[in-house]
């Protein structure tokens, strides 16, 4: 697969058709990462100095590629490297240490968050009187068509595997939360459709934005802030002691999707963006409305009816989403505010 454009400027995002079996392998960004790449490609264990992780920024451009490269193993691995990978010791005990860092500086920045979920999520179900800080109100307002461009392609690290962090949480749940999960999940993934599954309706988005829709192709230009929002759901997701977080989780992007989609779908009409750019976040609008209402009553109702000591854990996860969402609001914001791109300059190598 051809590397994507080192330039950052807006508009400058280019096409490719060339597909390879799997996403490619990005080079690395700091010490840690570099041991990821380098282990991956070569077989052996990542080499990297003893202490590195402590000293390692949790929100930097790094540690967060090193954690997205580990937990990919888990979805569809890379191009070139062994499927075995998923569960090489060495990786998983870096993997382990990564995530211990990066829960341990959300935990750090949320010392006041609410342990109740009614307290947590009810912010969220009133729309703000003031939208001037929503990046989805400035692109439904005033966003230009490279703006979109540039929020798509940053968003398809998750949105080409919409709903997949999400059903590690099934097996882990019972009864009312487990029916309701799969209920909302089967919808993610088309009710059956292969053409109607929301990560292909994004692949359709992407090609009306004349975009390359290939899985992982915009991981080389995904700063630190984006990363951050994808491993969260894949720590949440791959964790059982971590599953009401990602119940949480799953609720707050829900709650808030229906409002956003909305206001997005306007911004892709008035650019002219094309019909599957509209329909993708069209179709959001309608059924994350319904699904807000499923996974609140019946995912955490039932959720707490039968593990109620769970419930500071729901919170946790609304509140560390928000949380992550906002800094990726502040860094697309400050990037256009200022004329540039939000893309990383990717280095030619």
């Amino acid at each position: 697969m051809t590397p994507p454009s080192p330039s950052p400027s807006p508009g400058t995002i280019t096409s490719t058709a060339a597909v390879a079996a799997g996403p490619c392998l990005v080079e690395g960004r700091g010490e840690l990462s570099r041991a990821v790449t380098q282990a991956l490609r070569s077989g052996g264990p990542p080499v990297y100095a003893t202490g590195s992780v402590l000293k390692a920024d949790p929100w930097g451009e790094d540690l967060q590629l090193a954690l997205y490269l580990l937990y990919e193993l888990h979805y569809r691995g890379f191009d070139g490297v062994d499927d075995e990978c998923e569960w090489d010791p060495d990786l998983l005990r870096l993997r382990h240490a990564l995530e211990t860092r990066f829960l341990h500086a959300l935990r750090t920045e949320l010392p006041d968050a609410s342990r109740s979920v009614e307290e947590a999520f009810a912010p969220l179900l009133v729309e703000p009187v003031d939208l001037s800080g929503s990046l989805s109100h400035h692109l439904e307002t005033e966003g230009t068509l490279w703006q979109l461009r540039e929020y798509a392609a940053l968003r398809s690290l998750y949105h080409l595997k919409e709903a997949d962090p999400h059903a590690w949480v099934i097996p882990r749940l019972t009864g009312r939360a487990k029916a309701a999960m799969v209920a909302i999940e089967y919808d993610e993934f088309g009710a059956g459709r292969a053409d109607r599954i929301h990560a292909q309706l994004f692949a359709d988005l992407m090609t009306d934005l004349d975009l390359d829709p290939a899985y992982g192709r915009y991981l080389d230009r995904a700063p630190a802030p984006l990363l951050a929002t994808v491993n969260l759901m894949s720590l949440f997701g791959l964790h059982r002691a971590l599953r009401g977080a990602l119940v949480g989780h799953f609720a707050c992007v829900e709650v808030t999707s229906s409002p956003g989609s909305r206001r997005l779908a306007k911004a892709m009409r008035r650019c002219g963006a094309g019909p599957a750019a509209e329909h993708f976040y069209a179709e959001h609008v309608e059924a994350d409305a319904v699904h807000e209402q499923v996974v609140r009553h019946e995912v955490i109702g039932g959720l707490l009816a039968e593990e109620p000591g769970l419930e500071a854990d729901i919170a946790f996860g609304c509140a560390a989403t928000v949380l992550l969402e906002d800094r990726l609001a502040t860094h697309i914001r400050e990037a256009w505010d200022q004329g540039r791109s939000a893309l990383r300059t990717v280095p030619e190598y």
